[in-house]
């Protein structure tokens, strides 16, 4: 049998053979370690309406705070959550924002996310009411954008966040993904 033969022969076995999870080394399931939360004010939502199937809104950042063990600071005016609710109780979220912390870097967020309830609940939500967090779920997946220099690792990481709404502002947790 010449090489080329042997190397097809492993192909097609390896095809037909799939290597599972459990079979061979792989590496532990990761976890969530709480880095800080952002309470970003919010001003009154700016409705665009019907457009491609969902309603769409912007809403204005105002300002805010960041508080945790591993960032403090504000949130910078003048970033926005851009959001379409869709038939369904989905809600499809793109906020953008800054944050400035202690020691005066400016971080920009990237926030995409969903936010899903039953309809009722949904609208309940649009209208700025007050709503138990148990009653839908909100969560993003944030990016950061920052200078090399103390608060790099915020590049270096993957973010998942859970967000509770309140009628004039919203908290969001931001977890680091072990």
């Amino acid at each position: 049998m010449n090489i080329r033969t042997l190397i097809l022969v492993i192909a097609l076995v390896g095809v037909g053979s799939p290597l599972r999870a459990d079979e061979g080394t792989h590496a532990p399931p990761p976890t969530l370690s709480y880095a800080f939360s952002v309470r970003a004010t919010l001003a009154p939502p700016v409705e665009q309406g019907e457009v491609d199937q969902g309603r769409k809104r912007f809403i204005a950042i105002t300002g805010g705070t960041v508080s945790g063990p591993k960032l403090a600071g504000e949130v910078l005016p003048g970033g926005g959550d851009w959001q379409v609710i869709l038939p369904g109780g989905l809600t499809s979220i793109e906020a953008r924002y800054f944050l400035k912390v202690a020691d005066g870097t400016v971080i920009e967020v990237t926030n995409p996310g969903v936010r899903t309830a039953a309809p009722e609940v949904i609208e309940k939500l649009a209208k700025g009411e007050n709503v138990d967090p148990s009653a839908y779920y909100f969560r993003t997946t944030p990016r950061f954008s920052v200078k090399a220099g103390p608060h790099e690792w915020l590049r270096r990481q993957v973010f998942v966040a859970r967000g509770i709404r309140k009628p004039d502002s919203v908290v969001i947790d931001f977890y680091s993904v072990e």
